[in-house]
């Protein structure tokens, strides 16, 4: 679906995402659709948005629907809008100026959850990372879903989406980047890591964790610490704990 238009369907998704401020281009209604509570809190909620609604031929609707599950009503997002490696890199010498030499930059290795993506977001946002790195393939990207769950962040910090993470990675080292692999597999606790400065946090997948390729490029890897007997972390819990510990480290 990468750089294709993406749609919401349905009464309370669209709702849901005119509430969570997804850009949209515009709302598009069917002629014959019923003016329900729902349809007019869509129109209203659109008038104070600024976000036109059309009216079209159900045909139309049904034409572009991928689920068919429209009732009658679908939004059409805006593309976001990404940022370069450079923007991000730009941000963090900015705030390293500012604070003493500390940053932060979050890398994505083929997370495939937009939700996950969305959490780690409002997370990054909140300890003031500099930006996130996706790569464009097998990976989720900015959704309507990213959004609901950054719970707006995702609108308030730069992500870049690249073909090659091991080139990203190369490239923040030679800029004074120590790249740091969160991985269970790792002989040291980050609470033994030195994550002071600037710092580039990589994040694996959901099921396999980090890629052999990433795990290589890191300057090191850390490992949460685990008490109770149950599996890991989820990824975006995992990265929000990591996070927290560059900023506790760096205050």
């Amino acid at each position: 679906m990468h750089g294709m238009i993406e749609y919401i369907e349905g009464k309370r998704p669209v709702v849901e995402a005119l509430r969570s401020h997804v850009p949209m281009q515009c709302v598009l209604m069917a002629d014959n659709v019923q003016h329900d509570g729902l349809i007019k809190d869509i129109e209203r909620k659109a008038k104070a948005l600024d976000i036109p609604v059309r009216t079209v031929r159900r045909a139309d609707l049904d034409a572009k629907s991928e689920r068919g599950s429209h009732q009658g009503v679908m939004a059409q997002a805006k593309p976001f809008a990404y940022c370069s490696v450079q923007d991000i890199l730009d941000i963090a010498t900015r705030q390293a100026e500012e604070r003493d030499g500390r940053a932060l930059i979050v890398i994505l290795d083929h997370i495939t959850d937009a939700g996950n993506l969305g959490a780690i977001a409002r997370s990054a946002e909140v300890v003031g990372a500099a930006g996130i790195v996706i790569p464009n393939k097998r990976s989720a990207h900015v959704t309507a879903a990213t959004y609901k769950s950054s719970a707006g962040a995702i609108s308030n910090i730069a992500v870049a989406q690249v073909a090659n993470l091991i080139q990203v990675i190369d490239r923040l080292k030679q800029d004074g980047f120590w790249v740091a692999g969160a991985s269970e597999h790792a002989s040291q606790g980050i609470w033994q890591s030195n994550l002071k400065g600037s710092i580039a946090l990589v994040m694996g997948n959901e099921g396999e964790g980090l890629a052999r390729l990433t795990c290589e490029s890191c300057d090191f890897l850390m490992a949460l610490p685990q008490v109770g007997e149950t599996a890991s972390l989820n990824v975006a819990q995992s990265a929000t704990a990591c996070m927290y510990e560059w900023l506790r480290q760096n205050l």
